[in-house]
This record gives C-alpha cells, sequence and structure tokens, in this order.
C-alpha cells in the first residue's frame, strides 16, 4: 500500500523528490494500518485537488488494496 501512495504522490506533484510515505500499525488490533503522506507546500493542492476529489480517489484506493490484504487502513495527508 505503502508503495502505491508514493506511486500515485509522484505522478500527481511537481516535487516528487519530497514525497515521502509513513506507515503506522496498531499491535493491539493487528489489522489496522494508518499511511500519513507528506508532500511539499507547492503541492499540497494538487494532492488534494478540486473539493478534495484526488484525495478521496486516493483513500478509496487504499481501502481497496487494504481489503485484498485482509486488513483496515486509512490514508492522512499533510501535517
Amino acid at each position: 500500500m505503502k508503495e502505491l501512495v508514493e506511486f500515485i504522490a509522484k505522478a500527481i506533484v511537481d516535487h516528487p523528490d519530497d514525497v515521502e510515505v509513513e506507515v503506522e500499525e496498531y499491535e493491539e488490533d493487528g489489522d489496522r494500518v494508518i499511511l500519513h503522506l507528506y508532500v511539499a507546500d507547492d503541492d499540497m493542492g494538487k494532492v488534494i485537488g478540486k473539493q478534495g476529489r484526488i484525495a478521496n480517489a486516493m483513500r478509496d484506493l487504499v481501502k481497496v488494496a487494504a481489503v485484498q490484504r485482509g486488513v483496515r487502513a486509512s490514508l492522512d495527508i499533510g501535517d
């Protein structure tokens, strides 16, 4: 899932070297993953999109990938 988010974000932004994805897993559940996406300030609007459409689409893709792996996942963008 981390690679999926990195791939999509780097394709959208102007500064792909500034894209970072951190993975946070919860041990008590074992089936919960939170992905944190960080991009350059100039690229934040491109990742979010008009009315949040790109961000919502990325979140939907993460959820689909998570279901295939049998876990629950969410995507946080920015700080």
